[in-house]
Formats: structure tokens, sequence, C-alpha cells
């Protein structure tokens, strides 16, 4: 075990920050990506200081560059892709550029992540990919649309992921995080063109504000989120016995409530139209 390797982006801050201080202190390999050395230059000394590596990776660079960089990094044996941001706004609101900023940084950088690091899986036929999704890539809230379609799209690549490589020994585990007191909210980026004034007074502009209330009141520990994501992936601790039984990881007790209240009016709409959806065959 103490031979394995980490590559986990993301790692200037929040999860990213303290999986790779969780891992090294097990003993693990690790190597953390950052978009600029220079601005992450304190997770930079802490991780570095642990015994890490940290490389510059911004999710935005083409498929090119990420697949260089990914593949200069050698044998990754648990990939996890943490690095993400987070537009808060009215569809309506959002540009064309912001719309595929976050794509790029959301679904289409993990893509390539994912892609420049399984060749090296194949061959050895083992390997962990660990995509960080969020809750409201199944429930998602007013004001999150393009947030949570970019998490659902990771979501939807990670569960076809997950049976494509599953002959190769490579397991795939997306984890859903409810609200955890990170620099997230803080970090989060506003849409260039501002709320139509016909949305005054609607849950559009009420969830906006409610969004900047509740940084640094997220109920949710995040040193305890990544100690349960990290027992599960390995195996060990009181998360261990997930290890390679679950597709999905669900951390928090708010996620739980939100997800089951999904899950709820799923089945409520499908018993509600089944006799229409067994209409259609010949």
């Amino acid at each position: 075990m103490s031979s394995s390797v980490w590559f986990i982006t993301g790692a200037s801050n929040g999860f990213g920050l303290l999986l790779c201080l969780k891992a090294l202190k097990a003993n693990h390999r690790v190597i953390g990506s950052v978009r600029s050395r220079t601005k992450s230059a304190d997770a930079v000394k802490q991780i570095e200081s642990a015994g890490g590596r940290v490389i510059e990776l911004d999710l935005n660079e083409s498929k090119e560059s990420i697949a260089k960089k990914v593949k200069a990094v050698g044998q990754i044996d648990y990939l996890v892709n943490n690095a993400g941001f987070f537009i808060l706004g009215a569809l309506e609101q959002v540009t064309e550029k912001e719309a595929q900023l976050q794509l790029q940084t959301n679904f289409f950088g993990p893509l390539y992540v994912i892609q420049a690091a399984l060749e090296g899986m194949r061959a050895r036929r083992s390997g962990t990919i660990v995509n960080l999704s969020s809750i409201a890539a199944k429930d998602p809230s007013p004001v999150c649309s393009m947030y949570s379609a970019s998490k659902g799209a990771l979501e939807a690549l990670s569960e076809s992921l997950a049976h494509e490589v599953a002959p190769f020994n490579i397991s795939v585990l997306i984890v859903e995080p409810g609200a955890f007191r990170t620099n997230f909210l803080a970090a989060m980026s506003l849409p260039a063109s501002p709320l139509p004034a016909d949305y005054a007074g609607t849950i559009a502009e009420k969830a906006t504000a409610l969004f900047s209330e509740k940084d640094g009141k997220q109920p949710g520990d995040p040193q305890k989120g990544v100690d349960r994501l990290f027992e599960a992936v390995t195996g060990e601790g009181a998360a261990g016995h997930l290890k390679g039984k679950v597709l999905r990881l669900v951390l928090g007790p708010d996620a739980l409530q939100r997800i089951r209240r999904t899950n709820d009016k799923f089945l409520a709409d499908l018993a509600l139209g089944e006799q229409v959806t067994l209409s259609t065959d010949y």
C-alpha cells in the first residue's frame, strides 16, 4: 500500500489539499495539481513539506496539454478529479463563454485527465478513479443550472465508464458531498450579465442571496469528509467496507436528505406515469 500513487487535481484548498495531506500521512506517494504554484504557495508548501509533489495544471488547457502533463506523472493508482468551480446565477444570465468555461473545468477537463490516465491503468490491470461530483447533480437548486449540468454530465460519464473498465480491474467512485465548510462558496463566480428585473422577488433572486449567506456556515466538516472518502477508496477505517461495493459515496446528512427526497419524487413520477410509459410498444 505504501507504494500507491495518488494524482489529485484541485490541490490548492478544500478537499483536494486535505486529501493530499491525508494520503501522505498514510505513507502514500502524492502528486497534487494546482493552476498556479505562486497563487497556491501555502498549499504547495504544505504538500511538499509532507513529502508530496505539486504540478501546475489548468483544466482549461487543451486535451493535448492535459494528457502530456498527466502521462508525465507515470504510474497512477488513485486518480481523483477534484478540481472545479461554481457559476452561481439563473440560466438566463449565463453567457456562452461562461457556460463553456463551467463545462470545460468541471467536465471536459476531468474527461481528458481520465483518458490520459486510463492507458497506464489498463496496462497494470489496476486503478481507481474518483470523480468529485455534488449533491447538486441529483438535486439541482435554483441558480445552479450550469454547475449542476456539469456535475450531472460527470456522473453519467462515470457510470458508463465503470462498466467499460471493470474488466481491467479498474474501479470508479462518484463522490456526492453536501455542504462542507471549505472556500467553495467564497470562490464562486457570478455571471457578467445582471439578473433581469422580471426575476425580482422570485426564487432565483432569493436563492442567489441565500448562497452568499451560507458561506462559512456549512454543516459539513471537510476533514471528516476527506477521511470517509480515503477510507472508502483504500478499504481502511470506518468507511472501508464500502470499497468496491458502491458506485456512489454520499457525504453529509444534508446530502442524504436531499437525495432521498429526490429519489422519492422520481419514484412518485414513475408510478404516476406508469400506464403511459407502458403504452408505447408495438
